[in-house]
C-alpha cells in the first residue's frame, strides 16, 4: 500500500501569479528611459524602437489583459479632458507657479524638457513621440498601477481581487506613487493618480482608465506641439 504525501502548496511570485502580463511593458519601457541616452542611435530610431516593443509586448502578452468593454466611454472622454486641463491649468493661471522649491529640488528635478532643439522639428521623431504617449503609456501605465498594483496592494494572489476593488491603503497608495513618477508636476501627478483610481474604483473597467489616460496624453501633446510647451515632455 502506498500513500500519497501531502500536495505542496503552489508558491507565487513575488509580484504574483499571473504577473507579467501586467507588469512587464511598464518595466521595458522604463529600461528604455534609463538607456536611451547611451544607446548609440539617433534618438528618432531609439524613440521608434521602443514603440515598436512596447506595443509588441502590449499586443502579444498582455491583450487578454486588457480585454473588456468600456462601461461609460463619455465619461471616460470627458475625465480625459478634465485631468488635461488639471494638468496645464495651474501654469497658465499662474506662470511662475512652478518655479519654487517644491517644484524645483535635487528629488524632482525641474519642469523643463530635455529633448534636443533639433528634435522639436523632427517628424519622425514627433510622431513616435505622440504614438508612445497616446498608445503605449496609457496601455502600460493603466495595467500596471490600476490593473496589478491595486489589486496586488490587496491580494498578493491579485488575479482573485476584482478591478476597481477599494481599500484606502491600496487607493492612496497608488495615487502617490503614481505622483512621484511625474517629477516636477508630481501636485497634478497626484490629482491624476486619484481621480484615475476613483474612475476605475467607478468602472471596474481597464479599458475606461486607458481611455481617459489616453485623451489626456492626446490633448497634452496636441498643447505641447501647437503652444511650444516642451516642458510637459520631460
Amino acid at each position: 500500500m502506498t500513500t500519497q504525501s501531502p500536495q505542496q502548496p503552489r508558491r507565487e511570485s513575488l509580484l504574483g501569479q499571473g504577473a507579467l502580463p501586467y507588469t512587464a511593458p511598464f518595466g521595458i519601457f522604463l529600461v528604455f528611459l534609463a538607456a536611451r541616452s547611451w544607446l548609440p542611435f539617433p534618438a528618432e530610431w531609439v524613440q521608434a524602437f521602443q514603440f515598436g516593443i512596447v506595443l509588441l509586448v502590449l499586443i502579444t502578452l498582455s491583450r487578454h489583459a486588457m480585454r473588456g468593454r468600456m462601461a461609460h466611454p463619455v465619461g471616460s472622454v470627458v475625465l480625459g479632458v478634465a485631468v488635461f486641463c488639471i494638468w496645464v491649468g495651474p501654469d497658465l493661471l499662474w506662470p511662475a507657479y512652478r518655479h519654487n522649491w517644491l517644484f524645483e529640488n535635487r528629488l524632482v528635478g525641474a519642469a523643463a524638457s530635455s529633448l534636443a532643439p533639433r528634435l522639436r522639428t523632427n517628424v519622425m521623431f514627433l510622431v513616435f513621440r505622440v504614438l508612445v504617449s497616446v498608445i503605449n503609456v496609457p496601455a502600460l501605465e493603466e495595467l500596471f498601477w490600476r490593473g496589478w498594483m491595486m489589486r496586488w496592494l490587496i491580494s498578493t494572489n491579485f488575479r482573485e481581487v476584482p478591478l476597481g476593488s477599494y481599500t484606502a491603503r491600496s487607493f492612496w497608495l497608488v495615487a502617490i506613487l503614481f505622483a512621484t513618477e511625474h517629477g516636477p508636476f508630481w501636485d497634478v501627478g497626484l490629482i491624476a493618480g486619484i481621480l484615475y483610481n476613483w474612475w476605475m474604483v467607478r468602472t471596474r473597467s481597464l479599458s475606461d482608465c486607458m481611455t481617459a489616460h489616453a485623451v489626456t496624453n492626446a490633448c497634452l501633446a496636441w498643447y505641447v506641439l501647437t503652444r511650444n510647451q516642451w516642458q510637459y515632455w520631460l
